[in-house]
Order: structure tokens, then C-alpha cells, then sequence
């Protein structure tokens, strides 16, 4: 008996639709995409409950005729190509013609279109593939789509997708990486009746401020450079942020020809050009578009079309990096001479000098010196460290495995205003003061996060924070566990929250910048990795309220530094691994001497 059979169509677009569409900000992707192609200028978007009961897309593109509303949710149904050369000229977002059809395999759809040649439009409603009414009707030139109960027919993909809440971020992630590369479109995007973005047409400038410019107290692209520059294998424009406003979560994308792409390949060349001027776990902002003869690229590898193959990596890495360079190089604020300006009274000498009086310089030289004789010289190199005697106790640093004691009378000593040297039984204990600080308010906070009584300082004047579209939805996460440690917030519109009070210890520190910081941490650890929150939170407002490097401290406050530090259950490192407590031997430093 036979049993190789064919799979049904809904059962084959059912997988299909796996692949493309995997959540709800997959499907918003495939459609605004779809609008692009279609020529919208303005494109509207709304979604309920994160996308699970509703996905709407409206745009004023050139519509569909009765018929082709009907094929494109055919699968392989496209106008985009037609041969397979067509894959090496690609100008459009899509090309395969498999979203519609993986959506409407999964999803209730209904669609009302009408081209502007055409007096009436066309309405088509499908449920899970299959075609339930098709009819004439009024409509406005353009396309709207209402994509109803994503997975209703497969209910292990609905039991699967996250919180709301969280899924609404990944709608703002998706919807980010759309708008910023098409700034001559208007983009509204609505959730809940709740307008989240509100975009007019622009510059690509005016779309980062307009996207990213409510997160920051300052205008976000005063901290960017443009960079800009044309070759014959690559034109490369966008911009790049100054050294000084990189941050722990910058905002990273590349775009080649209008299209999103991940490229850590070409990241490390950006962060190459700013080797040197970054402090340390900080990294630089970045907006950089590619424009590049599609046949030169292959974006036929990946369903999700960000995994692009270029046909010459190597060279488009070194171009990036020096115009990263000079970008930097150029907007970089030096003092400048003016070589056209004519000297003034001000800029000659004022004094008189007397020639006769000036010594001649002497000049001394070997005559019998001859530059092409050749002398031997014995060559010297370098001994590697394992030729060294003793190079495991020069370069391997001393592990702390025994519990050490303070002595009783503690004479602390501070140097660079950054360590604390205590003088121990069998050495020298030097204390990285802003670390163990900070070990010791880590330890503080989570005890209070588990106790649920925070020790809190209410605001006469209660302070406000703006936040982008993307913070917003996380701060709506966090405020419970905020809440926890001693943030009393209250939203005060879709892009404001008033702070209410806020932890005792952060004392005169602006709550702004450790609730930045927050957001910033926890946004490092993964949108869904719920468990980790706490602990970065913590480690977020610990390092806020530490003493910074370069304060000086009076030996009391050096004494109870130590003293709690060395009461904590592990005071070696901090929670993120870095070294509070070094220690010298006695028998090194004889060594030295």
C-alpha cells in the first residue's frame, strides 16, 4: 500500500504560515509591506488585545482589481516577480506571494479594496483558506485589511504567544524598523483606541526625533552625526552617534535599499571606527542606510528577508568603517587656526630682541660616520611569560578563598579617589569603593523586593519622565516591581509618567536617569525573561546610588564600607561579576623591593 500522499492546501499553508508568521508583529510586517509596495503614503494601523483579536491595516495605495484581490491570497500569487531572475532585481519588500495566504490560513480575514480607475470596490472575506463571500461594494481608494482571532484554528500557536503587553513591544520593535526607513510615508499606529505613534512625513532626521525623541530629555539626534558616502560599489548615508551620548542600550539599524537587515558583520565594523572612544559596556547609536545594486545582494535566504547576502562583504566593511571614521573625524570639536586672518597688535611679540645679542646653535657630528656601513648587532627578543621564573605570581592575580578579617582598628587610605587600601594580617586589601557600594546596595534592594516594604521618600513636587512608544509599554511591566522598590509612578498620558516618590537611597540623584537606566537594563536581559527583572532593577538603582569614582570620603564612611561589605555572604565581586576586593601579598611586595 501507498503512504506518500499529498498534503491538503490549508494543511500545507498552515505550515507555511509558521514560518512567516509567528506572532502577531509578523503579520503587521507582511501587511505594511504590502501597502509599501502598493504606493501608500499614508498607512494606518490598529490593533486590539496586542493583535490577537484584531489586526487592521489601512493605506490609500492603488488598490486590487475583483480579481486580483481573489489571487493574492493564492499561494505563490505575486505581481512582484516573474522568473527567476527577478530575484537579483528586486525593488519591492515582497516577492515571495506566500503572507497573505499564510495569513489566511491562520486567521479570519476580510479585505475591502478599490483601485482609482474603478467606480466600486471589492470586499473578500476568508476564514482558515477557504473563501466565504466575495461581493462589490463602496470604498475608498485603497486597501483595508482586518486580519480577526490570529490562530484561531491552531489553537497551540495561540497558547504560545506572550502577555500582551509584551507582544505589543514586539508590534513597536517591528512597526520601528518599518517607519525609520520610510520616512516620506505617514504611519499611525493605535492600540486599544490608545494612539501610540503619530508620524508625519519627513526627513529621515525628523522621523528618528519623532520615533526616539520623547525617550531623552534632550533632542535624541543632537547626539548624531550624518554620515555620508558614494562609491561605485556602495552609496552608504544615515547617521552615527558621538562618542559621548553612547549608552548600555542604544538604538542599532541597518537598512539596505528600504529594507531592515541584521548584520553583525557590518556592526563590528561600526563599532571598529570607535575603538578607543567609548567607555567601557557602552556603545554608540546608529541609523545607516545602503544603497547597492540589488543584484549585488541576495535577500532570498531567510522567510523574514533580514538575513541579507551581499556579494562583496570585505569591501563594504572597509568602506563603512572609514566613513564611520570620518564622520566622527569631521564633526569631532577642536580649536581651529585661521591662516587668512591677519595678525593683530595683541598676537605680535613685545619685546625687542637684539640679533647680535642671539647665540648661534652648534652642531656636533661624527666624520667618519658612513651610513651604508653595515654592523652586526645581536638580535634580541622578547622572552615569552612561561620563560619567566616565577611569571604564574607576576601576571596571575591572587584568589581570595579564605575568609579574611578586618582588624580591629581599620586605618583605611583612599588613592585616586577610586580604591580604599586597608593594611591586612598577611598583605594589602585593596577596595574598589563605586563596586563595593554598590555590592552593598544591591544586597539592600533585594531584600526589600522580597520583603515588600520599600523605604521610600515622597516628592513634594512630583517629577515627570517622557518615554518612547517601546518604554512605555515596558515601564506598564515594570511598574508593579518598581513599585516594589520604592517608585510610586503614575501615567499621565501615552508618553508621560508622573513620579510620585521615589527609593529612599537614591537620594539627591535625578529619578529620571536611574529609571532610564532601568529600563535600559532590563530591556538587555530579553522582553520575556520575566525572572531576570528583579535582579536588573536592582543592579540598575545599586549603581545609581553608588558612590561615584573620584568622590572623596572621609575614613568613617571608608570604615562602614567595609565593614558592610565584608558582612555580606560573598563581598568578592558584584552581581555582574566584576572585582570589588584585590589583594597584594606581603610576599609580593617584598618581591618588588
Amino acid at each position: 500500500m501507498d503512504i506518500i500522499h499529498l498534503l491538503p492546501d490549508s494543511v500545507a499553508n498552515q505550515i507555511a504560515a509558521g514560518e512567516v508568521i509567528q506572532r502577531p508583529a509578523s503579520c503587521i510586517k507582511e501587511l505594511v509591506e504590502n501597502s509599501l509596495d502598493a504606493g501608500a503614503t499614508t498607512i494606518q494601523v490598529l490593533v486590539r488585545e496586542a493583535g490577537r483579536t484584531l489586526v487592521q491595516v489601512i493605506d490609500d495605495g492603488k488598490g486590487m482589481s475583483e480579481t486580483d484581490v481573489r489571487m493574492a491570497f493564492e499561494r505563490h500569487a505575486t505581481s512582484k516577480i516573474r522568473e527567476a531572475a527577478d530575484l537579483f532585481a528586486l525593488t519591492t519588500m515582497g516577492f515571495r506571494g506566500e503572507a497573505l495566504a499564510a495569513i489566511c490560513a491562520v486567521a479570519q480575514v476580510e479585505v475591502t479594496t478599490r483601485r482609482p480607475e474603478d467606480e466600486v470596490g471589492s470586499l473578500l472575506e476568508i476564514q482558515g483558506s477557504q473563501v466565504i463571500r466575495q461581493e462589490i461594494c463602496q470604498a475608498p481608494v485603497g486597501t483595508n485589511i482586518r486580519v480577526k482571532n490570529l490562530f484561531f484554528n491552531t489553537p497551540a500557536r495561540r497558547k504560545y504567544l506572550k502577555p500582551n503587553r509584551t507582544e505589543l513591544r514586539n508590534i513597536l520593535i517591528e512597526f520601528y524598523r518599518i517607519v525609520l526607513v520610510n520616512p516620506q510615508v505617514a504611519f499611525t499606529l493605535v492600540s486599544d483606541d490608545e494612539v501610540l505613534l503619530d508620524l508625519t512625513k519627513g526627513t529621515h532626521k525628523q522621523r528618528i526625533e519623532q520615533v526616539f525623541g520623547k525617550s531623552q530629555r534632550n533632542q535624541f539626534t543632537a547626539g548624531l552625526v550624518e554620515l555620508r558616502t558614494d562609491t561605485d560599489i556602495v552609496s552608504i548615508r544615515g547617521f552615527v552617534g558621538k562618542p559621548e551620548y553612547a549608552s548600555k542600550s542604544p538604538q542599532q539599524y541597518f537598512f539596505v535599499n528600504n529594507r531592515y537587515m541584521r548584520h553583525p558583520y557590518f556592526q563590528k565594523a561600526v563599532l571598529t571606527a570607535y575603538q578607543g572612544m567609548l567607555p567601557p559596556e557602552h556603545n554608540p547609536s546608529y541609523f545607516i542606510y545602503f544603497d547597492i545594486a540589488p543584484e549585488s545582494i541576495d535577500v532570498n535566504i531567510h522567510p523574514t528577508k533580514t538575513e541579507i547576502k551581499f556579494a562583496d562583504e570585505q569591501t563594504i566593511w572597509q568602506i563603512l568603517q572609514a566613513a564611520v571614521r570620518e564622520s566622527l573625524g569631521k564633526f569631532h570639536v577642536a580649536p581651529s587656526i585661521d591662516f587668512d586672518m591677519p595678525l593683530t597688535e595683541l598676537d605680535l611679540p613685545q619685546t625687542t630682541i637684539d640679533p647680535a645679542k642671539v647665540k648661534q646653535p652648534r652642531m656636533s657630528f661624527n666624520p667618519n660616520y658612513n651610513p651604508f656601513e653595515v654592523q652586526a648587532r645581536a638580535s634580541y627578543s622578547a622572552p615569552q611569560k612561561s620563560q619567566v621564573k616565577g611569571w604564574e605570581k607576576l601576571y596571575d592575580e591572587p584568589e581570595i578563598t579564605d575568609e579574611v578579617s578586618l582588624p580591629e582598628d581599620i586605618k583605611p587610605m583612599q588613592v585616586m579617589g577610586r580604591y580604599i587600601l586597608v593594611p591586612v594580617s598577611d598583605g594589602l586589601m585593596i577596595v574598589d569603593q563605586h563596586r563595593a557600594h554598590l555590592t552593598i546596595l544591591f544586597a539592600e534592594i533585594e531584600q526589600q523586593m522580597r520583603s515588600g516594604r520599600p523605604v521610600r521618600q515622597q516628592l513634594l513636587f512630583p517629577e515627570t519622565i517622557e518615554l518612547s512608544a517601546d518604554d512605555m509599554q515596558l515601564m506598564r511591566q515594570l511598574q508593579d516591581q518598581l513599585l516594589d522598590v520604592g517608585f510610586e509612578l503614575e501615567q499621565l498620558s501615552s508618553t508621560a509618567y508622573a513620579i510620585n516618590s521615589t527609593p529612599a537611597l537614591l537620594g539627591a540623584e535625578a529619578p529620571q536617569r536611574c529609571l532610564t537606566d532601568i529600563l535600559a537594563a532590563v530591556r538587555e536581559t530579553g522582553i520575556n525573561a520575566r525572572t531576570e527583572w528583579n535582579r536588573q532593577i536592582a543592579l540598575a538603582m545599586a549603581r545609581d546610588a553608588a558612590v561615584p569614582y573620584g568622590k572623596a570620603l572621609p575614613e568613617q564612611e571608608m570604615v562602614n564600607i567595609l565593614k558592610q561589605l565584608f558582612a555580606l555572604p560573598v563581598y568578592t565581586k558584584t552581581p555582574d561579576g566584576k572585582t570589588v576586593v584585590s589583594r597584594v601579598l606581603e610576599t609580593e611586595l617584598e618581591k618588588r623591593f
